[in-house]
């Protein structure tokens, strides 16, 4: 018996409608509304077009490099259908630790940034292996881990704000430690190139590693993972790690780019590193999502708000315009899953 024809087996591939594209490439395709409509609308000076100034998109890319760093490790915990909202606390917790032990107890870098690191890891290990091991909803979990992080901020600064001056002696950090604040050839912030060089590692480890499908395998059914021999329990808890190592990271970031730490430091910054990924198109209930499309969905969101600021719009508006684009993304998500378009 022959082959059947190469169109009549191609025609029983699934195809993708138009609004699962739309929903695949949303970030993108939203990136290069803001980037027009930055364009159109940014103020003028001496004829140049402020928004496309050399030091504003550094200002972009540098505000946004935070919250993107958070936003990497938050992809992994969705696409395992997980949530944590204990992020931009563990982050202010790690801004704080990083102070204290630089500015107040003398620490060198090379014993301060592996301890931090470490900290937000187990941080969030732990986290993991409460809502795994006990079979608690992961929103609860991390919520009052988020409560968890700030008093332990409070605790740690003894509720106060703490300076960070560099040079030699007592109460002064170390110079090297400056350098997250400065850019690289007068340009391009070393906290945006940290932020880079993780984005390019977690993509890598979530397409091309056993690991990486074993996250959306478990995001996309879990019981079919356990019964495959997928460790489940382990992946899971993986994640929460991975988010509280991205947490830390950030926290030595934000640390670094402001010289300070402050228990209120990352206040909000979870709501934020949920809407990038969110708006990346990664599926709120799990299994699917891509890195890339985080990236492109933090970047959205760093162009926006500056757009409204280059045009004096107040912060509310600006929360505002925020929240309506993360209830459209989740919507058009959820839409699209409910008509079965593949994805």
């Amino acid at each position: 018996m022959s082959n059947p024809p190469l169109a009549a087996s191609s025609a029983t591939q699934p195809r993708l409608s138009p609004l699962a594209y739309l929903v695949r490439f949303q970030s993108l395709l939203g990136l290069i509304l803001v980037i027009v409509a930055g364009v159109i609308f940014s103020p003028r000076r001496h004829g140049h077009i402020l928004f496309l100034g050399a030091d504003n998109i550094a200002n972009i890319i540098r505000s946004v490099s935070e919250t993107g760093i958070l936003a990497l490790g938050m992809t992994f915990v969705i696409i395992a259908a997980g949530i944590d909202l204990s992020v931009g606390a563990v982050l202010g917790l790690c801004s704080v630790l990083t102070a204290t032990l630089l500015v107040n107890e003398g620490w060198s870098l090379w014993t301060t940034l592996p301890l931090v690191i470490v900290t937000g890891t187990l941080f969030g290990a732990m986290q993991g292996a409460i809502s795994t091991k006990f079979r608690i909803q992961a929103f609860i979990v991390t919520l009052a881990g988020l409560q968890a992080a700030r008093g332990l901020s409070l605790i740690a600064s003894n509720n106060a704000f703490i300076n960070i001056n560099y040079g030699e002696g007592p109460g002064n950090a170390p110079p090297a430690f400056a350098i997250l604040g400065e850019r690289l050839g007068g340009v391009f912030p070393v906290a945006t190139l940290v932020f880079l060089v993780l984005a390019v590692v977690a993509a890598f480890v979530l397409n091309n590693t056993r690991y990486g499908r074993y996250v959306f395998a478990i995001g996309g059914n879990e019981k079919a993972a356990r019964l495959s021999g997928i460790p489940v329990n382990a992946i899971k808890i993986s994640v929460y790690a991975l988010t509280g190592f991205a947490a830390a990271i950030a926290g030595i970031v934000h640390a670094g780019q402001f010289s300070f730490g402050s228990p209120n430091d990352g206040t909000g910054y979870e709501l934020n590193a949920i809407a990038a990924v969110v708006i990346g198109g990664t599926d709120l209930f799990g299994g699917a999502g891509s890195m890339i499309g985080t990236i492109a969905g933090a970047v959205m969101l760093g162009a926006l708000a500056n757009i409204l600021q280059l045009n004096d719009v107040s912060a509310a508006m600006q929360l505002l315009a925020t929240g309506a684009i993360i209830v459209i993304a989740a919507a058009l998500q959820t839409y699209v899953v409910g008509r079965g378009a593949t994805r």
